[in-house]
């Protein structure tokens, strides 16, 4: 029985080979997922952001997400409501702001073309330990956070 000796760089080169290949793998399932749904790569950036954010944001929120420029939110907005998959409401603790608000349509739509990964990605979590999980969850924190910190340093 042959044993593969894995040096640690040839481990470090796998991990950033994994986390580039799961990032583009993510922005490719996402870009098919709205081109099913005739949505533009900014317009299902924003349903992602206000689905994790429970269904509500503020435009400006949204905005910083997207890093589309006030004007481009105010139009992407209006394409999403026309397409009945968000709403818009006054925001209680701004009188002159409004929220915006994930509509019903957008579940109903989008959950069966997410369904069976959320269902792949909640089972392959299952079948790791908590220890295991604290470090997997540590490290796409840190390297998540790396990715913003750096993006901000080439937008100065």
């Amino acid at each position: 029985m042959d044993f593969m000796v894995t040096s640690m760089e040839d481990l470090k080169k796998r991990v950033f080979a994994a986390a580039r290949d799961q990032g583009i793998s993510s922005v490719l399932f996402r870009n098919a997922i709205g081109r099913k749904l005739g949505l533009s790569v900014a317009d299902n950036e924003c349903m992602s952001f206000l689905t994790i954010r429970n269904g509500v944001a503020s435009p400006t929120a949204i905005a910083r997400y997207t890093g589309l420029t006030t004007g481009a939110t105010t139009a992407m907005l209006d394409r999403l409501e026309r397409a009945g998959f968000i709403g818009r409401k006054p925001n209680p603790q701004d009188r002159r702001g409004v929220l915006v608000e994930v509509n019903k349509r957008w579940a109903e739509t989008a959950w069966p073309l997410v369904r069976n990964i959320q269902q792949a990605h909640s089972e392959l979590i299952d079948s790791y330990s908590e220890k295991e999980l604290e470090v997997i969850a540590n490290f796409l924190t840190r390297f998540t956070d790396n990715v913003i910190e750096h993006t901000k340093k080439l937008e100065k």
